[in-house]
C-alpha cells in the first residue's frame, strides 16, 4: 500500500509540475535557429516572430543563422538540443515534405516537433517579358511539341519550387526540363535574363523583376489567389486544376518538448499573427499569415509529404538536397 502512495503522489507531482512549468515558462533568454543566410523571406520572417514573442515575454531572443546543407546544419543543432523550448527552429519544411536521397543526421519524425506553420508564400509560374510563352496555355503547346527542352527555373534541387514545376508538368500532361539555381534571386534573374524561359518561385523573389516588367506573371500555383497580389490569376483559372503549391515556414522544437510548452508558444503565435501590422509586413514579403494548430500542422506536414513524394515517384526523379 505505502509503494501505491507514494506513486500515486509522484505521478500527482508530474501533474502538478508540467502547467506550472509553462507557466513560468519562458524564465531565460530564448534562441531562434534560422538554417538559411541572413536577409531571405525565413530569416526576416524569423526576426519578426522573434520580435514580437519577445515583446509579449519579456525575454531576449536570439536569432542564430546557422546556414549549410540545404537547412540541414541549422536544423541538426535544434534537433540535438535540450528540449525545454529555449532552442527553435524556424525553417521551410522541405526536409519534411520532399524526398531525400540522402539519409538525414536526425530523425525529422522523432527529433524535431513542430509547432505552428507562421506563414506560407503561394508559388507563381513566372516567364521571361520578350518570351513567345506569354500564357499557361502557349506553355502547355509549346511543351506538347517540343517535350522535355523548355527549361523551368527553381531555387534548387529537391525544393518544393522544383516539386511543384514536376507537379504541374503531371497534372498538365507535358514534360518540362528542371533548371536548378541556387536560390530564389538567382533563379529569377536567370528568367529575367532569357536564359530560361520560365520559373517556379515566390512572390518575394519576383516582385521587383515583374514591376520592372521583365518577367510577367502567368499563373500562382495555389488554388486561391493571394490577398496582397489579387490580380494574379491561379493555374486552376488557367485550365490546371488540383494544384496548390506554397513554401510555408513555421516554428518546431526539440523532439520530447513538455506539451504545455509547445502549447503556450502555439496559442502565443496565433495573436500575434493576427495582429494587422504583423500581417501587412507578412504580405509586404510576399506571404499570408498562416496560424494553424499544431495539430493541423502536423497533418499538413503529412499531406504535404505524401503528395510530393507520389510527384516524385511519377516523375521518376531521385531528389538528392
Amino acid at each position: 500500500m505505502k509503494k501505491r502512495s507514494v506513486l500515486k503522489l509522484v505521478l500527482l507531482a508530474l501533474l502538478v509540475a508540467a502547467p506550472a512549468h509553462a507557466q513560468n515558462y519562458p524564465s531565460k533568454p530564448l534562441k531562434f535557429i534560422v538554417p538559411f543566410p541572413p536577409g531571405g523571406l525565413v530569416d526576416v520572417t524569423g526576426r519578426l516572430v522573434a520580435q514580437k514573442l519577445s515583446e509579449k515575454w519579456g525575454q531576449p531572443i536570439v536569432v542564430e543563422n546557422r546556414t549549410g546543407a540545404s537547412g540541414m546544419i541549422g536544423s541538426d543543432a535544434v534537433a540535438k538540443s535540450p528540449a525545454d523550448g529555449y532552442t527553435l527552429l524556424f525553417t521551410t519544411g522541405d526536409f519534411l515534405t520532399t524526398p531525400n536521397a540522402v539519409p538525414l543526421p536526425f530523425d525529422p519524425n522523432k527529433d524535431l516537433l513542430p509547432i505552428s506553420m507562421v506563414a506560407r508564400a503561394p508559388l507563381v509560374l513566372v516567364g521571361n517579358a520578350n518570351s513567345p510563352i506569354t500564357s499557361i496555355a502557349e506553355l502547355i503547346a509549346a511543351a506538347k511539341s517540343s517535350p522535355g527542352t523548355i527549361g523551368y527555373s527553381s531555387s534548387g534541387n529537391g525544393t518544393i519550387n522544383h516539386l511543384a514545376g514536376e507537379w504541374m508538368s503531371i497534372e498538365a500532361g507535358i514534360k518540362l526540363l528542371h533548371v536548378p539555381y541556387r536560390g530564389g534571386v538567382p533563379a529569377v534573374t536567370g528568367v529575367a535574363a532569357g536564359d530560361v524561359p520560365i520559373g517556379v518561385l515566390t512572390p518575394s523573389a519576383v516582385a521587383s523583376l515583374v514591376e520592372a516588367k521583365k518577367v510577367r506573371v502567368l499563373a500562382l500555383m495555389t488554388k486561391d489567389r493571394a490577398q496582397f497580389v489579387p490580380d494574379w490569376p491561379t493555374l486552376g483559372e488557367r485550365g490546371i486544376a488540383n494544384i496548390d503549391a506554397a513554401l510555408w515556414v513555421g516554428l518546431f522544437a526539440p523532439g520530447g518538448t513538455p506539451a504545455a510548452i509547445v502549447d503556450k508558444i502555439d496559442q502565443e503565435l496565433g495573436l500575434i499573427l493576427k495582429d494587422e501590422a504583423v500581417r501587412k509586413r507578412l504580405n509586404d514579403l510576399g506571404t499570408e499569415p498562416s496560424p494553424i494548430s499544431q495539430q493541423a500542422f502536423v497533418q499538413q506536414i503529412r499531406t504535404d509529404a505524401a503528395r510530393y513524394h507520389k510527384v516524385a515517384e511519377q516523375a521518376g526523379i531521385k531528389i538528392e538536397h
